[in-house]
């Protein structure tokens, strides 16, 4: 029997969580996402100009009597977390300017390493109604592992480009607030103070984990870790200590469908595409000795060799090495650099490293 077979799996727990924490057994979640609450200090009412109550969180769970204690609830939590955490497992933790920078202290002493910082930049942030200072527009999510030492955690770094349309995925993400429709609402007033938009979610998960992973929220409020784990075909386990917002998260993950077809859920990556030679381009006759490749400017030529290597007029040697020495650049991805003109039109000649993968793969 693995870990996982005694685990909670897709089920909310109703308690402390940390002591609930401390009942899973030892390195058995892949993923954390950790919404703690933000001991945001908030001193009487909120009134917007036109002197209506501004629903702010004003939550006993939020209300920590001094730093120290909110240091040590952190370390605490935390150190819970840690002990559950696989090895090459990842944390996220999301906070505002009130407690992000002691969380992220408090992480950093008990060993996790930052990988990131991502900044939640919000498309609607909520006004500063008092005039006293910025509007507070975004939230910081820290993004770390286990160790320094931690290698092996899961990052899909080609998902993500492939999702922000072939350009590489920055740490900040412009997001809205949740709201409309998917701000869930009892008796006409927000079931959660702080709900999170299932966009920010979405991008966690698709980013660092992969289907049929366990993701673990110590501070699961109204479920919108579990609303998108089901979704995307990971498991949860999510642990609550107001029964009112259990039973609310329930209900909205009940509603939720899987993603049914699961060749659309797998994650692939270029590290695990089989490797093709060059040269097996050249004897399969999708490229042929002395054809000429250029960039797609057009401003360096080389020919093809019959042994699969490449000749320019100040270099020879693989797609790469000549790629890079014709810019005079320390590397190069010859893969992506060279194209051959196919019906008067460029091609790159990774179209026909593509075309044997799919061969391989059939």
């Amino acid at each position: 029997m693995t870990a996982q077979d005694t685990l909670p799996l897709d089920q909310i727990l109703v308690g402390d969580c940390i002591e609930l924490i401390n009942k899973l057994p030892e390195q058995s979640v892949d993923l954390v996402f950790a919404d703690p609450p933000y001991n945001l200090q908030l001193q009487g009412e909120l009134l917007r100009p036109n002197n209506s109550i501004v629903d702010a969180v004003d939550n006993d769970w939020d209300k920590f009597d001094t730093f120290q204690t909110y240091d040590q609830f952190s370390r605490d939590w935390l150190s819970a977390v840690r002990r559950v955490l696989k090895d090459d497992g990842g944390l996220w933790v999301i906070g505002s300017y009130h407690n992000i920078y002691r969380v992220g202290s408090v992480l950093q002493d008990l060993g996790f390493w930052i990988l990131n910082d991502v900044i939640w930049r919000k498309t609607n942030p909520m006004p500063n109604f008092r005039g006293r200072r910025f509007t507070n527009a975004h939230e910081t999510l820290l993004w770390c592992s286990k160790s320094e030492d931690s290698k092996r955690y899961t990052f899909n770094y080609d998902a993500m480009k492939a999702f922000n349309e072939d350009q590489q995925m920055r740490s900040d993400w412009h997001l809205p607030l949740c709201t409309g429709s998917e701000r869930i609402k009892v008796d006409g007033r927000k079931a959660h103070p702080t709900q999170k938009p299932e966009s920010l979610l979405s991008r966690v998960l698709l980013s660092t984990s992969k289907p049929g992973d366990v993701v673990l929220d110590p501070f699961f409020g109204s479920g919108t870790t579990g609303a998108v784990a089901k979704k995307l075909g990971r498991h949860f386990i999510g642990l609550e200590r107001e029964q009112t917002y259990a039973e609310i998260a329930m209900d909205r993950i009940a509603a939720v469908k899987r993603i049914e077809d699961d060749s659309l859920l797998a994650v692939e990556t270029k590290r695990t595409e089989p490797r093709v030679p060059f040269g097996n381009i050249v004897e399969r006759g999708m490229l042929n000795p002395g054809e000429v490749l250029f960039d797609q400017r057009r401003r360096w030529f080389a020919k093809v060799r019959p042994d699969g290597s490449l000749v320019s007029d100040s270099a020879k040697g693989s797609i790469h090495s000549v790629g890079a020495a014709v810019q005079g650049a320390p590397a190069c991805n010859g893969w992506t650099f060279w194209h051959v003109e196919r019906g008067g039109n460029p091609v790159s000649i990774d179209v026909f490293r593509q075309q044997v993968r799919a061969e391989m793969r059939a």
